[in-house]
């Protein structure tokens, strides 16, 4: 007989990918759990798509209210990383052949650009492209017509087509150009850093205004990027250590103190330049790393 607790991972990986939180996803996890008890068991006849549905219709209801508590965030808002084991170990719920895209459903950079998506048409791409449900499924699941789901499946895969890099950069060159930034960096090196990074970079630091002297603001260009990269002594604390970790997926630099992750560093590039680099030292949203 099934139970709720074979589907808990799944469930997880879905809610995560929707909320980009790892404490909502689980608290939305666990409020299926709950409805799930107080059902009457003859009314469920597919167990996975009764938990997915409640699951799925519940993240939408947050993502409303997240969306609505982030205009008062205190500076960018960047999605909770988690360490790439936690992220994948849900592939085996679906088949072997998505398993990339599972994977690629998770980097930062990814889940960046669903938060541009309505609630509605996140759901429907998640459980399409990536959890594979026919779309019948999915207008079941969401209490919406087919042609409804079509519809927003196009328009979520067609602005993430369109934002998406258009050369990403191989993980080799991924981990090179990131061993270059920490040397950059470590080094006090602006010529080299300078040289990195593209000239219309952009800094993303998400602090939740809990680390002095963070930006609020996204920083844009290459000089102002690494004058601040480099100026920043609070990103870099004179105990701290770096080390490269999996993370969403992807090698990333996680700077520690006293054995605790202070900051998260990822970064977007092409095969010759940084595009992008990020930085999670909200400590609320360190916990899972």
């Amino acid at each position: 007989m099934e139970s709720f607790e074979a589907y808990r991972v799944y469930l997880f990986a879905i809610a995560y990918r929707m909320l980009g939180s790892t404490m909502d996803a689980e608290d939305m996890v666990q409020e299926t759990y709950l409805r799930y008890q107080a059902a009457a068991p003859e009314t469920i006849h597919s167990l996975k798509a009764y938990l997915t549905t409640i699951l799925v219709r519940l993240c939408m209801d947050q993502l409303q209210l997240a969306h609505r508590k982030r205009e008062q965030y205190m500076g960018p808002w960047l999605p909770e990383p988690m360490l790439t084991t936690e992220t994948t170990e849900s592939a085996e719920m679906v088949d072997p052949e998505k398993r990339v895209d599972l994977e690629e459903s998770v980097s930062l950079a990814f889940l960046i650009l669903l938060e541009r998506l309505q609630p509605f048409e996140r759901a429907v791409f998640l459980l399409r492209e990536i959890f594979a449900y026919e779309f019948a499924e999915i207008a079941a699941m969401l209490g919406k017509s087919e042609a409804a789901c079509r519809r927003s499946f196009s328009r979520a895969k067609l602005h993430l087509q369109t934002h998406r890099p258009r050369f990403p950069a191989s993980p080799d060159t991924h981990r090179q150009m990131l061993m270059g930034f920490v040397r950059a960096v470590q080094l006090g090196d602006m010529a080299a850093l300078t040289n990195l990074l593209a000239e219309d970079v952009t800094l993303w630091i998400d602090s939740g205004g809990k680390v002095k002297g963070a930006p609020t603001r996204p920083i844009l260009g290459r000089t102002s990027a690494a004058r601040f990269i480099l100026g920043s002594k609070r990103l870099w604390p004179d105990d701290s250590r770096m080390e490269f970790e999996e993370v969403n997926g992807q090698t990333a630099l996680v700077v520690y103190t006293d054995d605790n992750a202070f900051a998260v560093v990822t970064i977007d590039e092409d095969d010759r330049h940084i595009q992008a680099v990020r930085i999670m030292a909200n400590p609320d949203k360190l916990s899972q790393v």
